[in-house]
């Protein structure tokens, strides 16, 4: 069934909420300097540098601290640039207003992000590709719902983040159910909102990732609240960063060196679940063990592919479900991607980390 381009949320101003603020960037960006924007054209083509410079830094994104427990704990060597801060941010809108105030130099999200910094106007690119293979995510209900498929979802409220993985995995699970968008509500919320949102009753249905999931069962599933588990995939999991950043050669070698530490630390915590059970989910998440061994059994195996042409159909794929659903503009997503780093990560990796 296609999707109507009406919905239960009133759509002109769930994008207007969205897009307010880029707007004025967008204006302002429009009185840029061209020959600037020239300047980082042609310095987002050039080669990568050989050796990253004596005093070049990078903030890096580092959700709840992971990213250097997984360098310490794997014992990856020092990274070969100054890392001036490891910004605990996650979720895909705030990562855009990170690369926005400057505060932020590489991210780590879901194929998402990129599309909706690109129909803000804020120019980004790929530079990292991890595949999974396995759902990241599944749908949690309200205490006391009725619920059981994602077939009764229609007419419900459902937690629904445009510019985050949580939205398109959603998208994708009411199109293969064949619901059209007329037929639910859809909640514009951050998925930092969804687990007040579900307890409150404010919304019927949310995404949560499988991290999320078992300690806000423990809570509530006794009140009545279940999951719901779903095989839609959300492919990508990247690195991407601002274009600004990449097209200063200091910086983008200083990005190209930290990828093959960003995809042997994925590596290690595949390859070692009991230690990062106890280290992250018992001692930082507090997680009890059982817990943690249950999300790290639903743990995706990585694949950090040599060509990025799947990823790109996929991207594609996500962005016209978008723009199907009147939420972003029809585009080509080829010029998200920086190919100057494509294969680094898939270099760095024993070859059955390869795809």
């Amino acid at each position: 069934m296609p999707f109507s381009r009406t919905s239960g949320i009133d759509r002109r101003l769930f994008l207007s909420s969205v897009l307010g603020a880029a707007a004025g960037v967008a204006g302002l960006s429009g009185c840029a300097d061209n020959s600037a924007a020239a300047d980082t054209k042609n310095a987002l083509s050039a080669p990568l540098a050989a050796k990253v410079p004596a005093g070049t830094s990078l903030k890096i994104a580092s959700y709840l601290g992971a990213q250097q427990l997984q360098l310490k704990l794997g014992k990856l060597g020092a990274l070969p640039f100054k890392v001036s801060s490891w910004a605990n941010i996650g979720a895909g809108p705030d990562v855009i207003n990170a690369f926005r105030a400057g505060s932020l130099d590489v991210g780590n999200n879901a194929g998402i992000p990129p599309i909706q910094a690109h129909f803000q106007g804020y120019d980004a690119k790929i530079v990292a590709i991890n595949i999974t293979r396995k759902p990241n995510y599944l749908f949690a209900t309200k205490p006391g719902s009725d619920i059981r498929t994602v077939a009764d979802f229609k007419g419900k409220k459902l937690a629904f983040s445009q510019g985050q993985a949580q939205g398109v995995v959603l998208l994708r699970a009411l199109k293969k159910a064949g619901l059209s968008y007329d037929e639910v509500k859809l909640v514009p919320l951050t998925s930092n909102q969804f687990l007040t949102a579900l307890q409150s009753g404010q919304v019927d249905v949310a995404p949560l990732a499988n991290s999320q999931a078992p300690s806000y069962l423990k809570q509530y599933e006794a009140k009545g609240a279940r999951s719901i588990t779903t095989d839609v995939v959300d492919l990508l999991n990247l690195l991407w960063a601002p274009a600004s950043v990449l097209g200063d050669p200091a910086k983008a070698a200083a990005v190209a060196a930290y990828i093959p530490f960003w995809a042997k630390s994925q590596v290690w915590t595949y390859e070692n679940p009991d230690v990062w059970n106890e280290e992250f989910y018992v001692k930082t998440q507090n997680l009890t063990l059982p817990q943690a061994q249950a999300v790290t059994a639903l743990a995706n195996k990585p694949l950090f592919p040599p060509s990025w042409d799947e990823a790109i159909k996929w991207e594609q794929e996500t962005a016209d479900l978008l723009a199907e659903g009147g939420f972003v503009k029809k585009f080509d997503v080829g010029q998200l991607f920086d190919h100057r780093f494509e294969g680094i990560a898939a270099k760095s990796v024993p070859a059955e980390y390869r795809r």
